[in-house]
């Protein structure tokens, strides 16, 4: 073997050393599998040393808000939670309570606390308004083809259950909270998904309205 044949081999080896040493870098550097208990202890009890308020106080026990503009998290996906809480972080979602909130959250806290809440059991919801929920089952089932708007059920399922890791469960969300989110899509004030900032722009008050009164009626 000639003497630049040689090197080219122990360079390839050296390299290939490098290579396997990274890997196993990374694999050490892996996310430890999510803890649903300690999930748990932290929405119920915050981290005070670390500023992180106790969730329950705003989101009720288990997740079953009672107070409806204050989402209900139970039974959520895990990695739409997951994906919430990090745009809460960043520039996306403002919120002046839970920017700060999420701010304090380790990546460990986001998963095990999204662990926790996709574990627990929904309350159920209720529309408010006779006169306009068949409205809005028209449009969560059907959309509005007039107005390019699809239907909301194609994606987050005719029963509200929504897709795991896609889109969010919507069924029995609070109509009010429901109508903030919608409206703050269709002015641009939330812009963590664009296909949600479009089909709201094409959106009325009253559909708007109509749609998460149907939704909260939703089991």
């Amino acid at each position: 073997m000639n003497r630049a044949l040689s090197l080219f081999v122990k360079f390839v080896s050296i390299a290939a050393v490098a290579a396997s040493t990274q890997v196993w870098a990374n694999e050490d550097k892996a996310p430890a599998a999510a803890d649903p208990a300690k999930g748990s202890s932290l929405f119920a009890n915050g981290d005070a040393a670390r500023g992180v308020l106790a969730c329950v106080a705003c989101h009720g026990a288990a997740g079953n808000s009672s107070i409806t503009q204050n989402p209900k998290l139970a039974g959520q996906h895990e990695a739409y939670l997951q994906k919430q809480l990090h745009d809460f972080k960043g520039p996306n979602r403002n919120n002046a309570v839970m920017t700060a909130i999420a701010k304090a959250l380790s990546d460990e806290d986001i998963r095990n606390l999204a662990a926790y809440l996709e574990q627990q059991k929904p309350a159920p919801g209720a529309a408010k308004n006779k006169n306009t929920v068949e409205f809005g089952k028209k449009i969560y089932r059907g959309g509005i083809a007039a107005k390019n708007v699809p239907a909301c059920a194609g994606c987050h399922s005719p029963n509200g259950a929504g897709i795991p890791a896609q889109f969010a469960r919507l069924a029995g969300q609070h109509q009010d909270y429901a109508v903030a989110q919608l409206t703050n899509f269709r002015a641009g004030t939330r812009s963590n998904s664009a296909q949600m900032t479009a089909i709201a722009k094409r959106l009325s008050d009253d559909e708007i309205q109509a749609v998460a009164d149907y939704i909260a009626g939703l089991k």
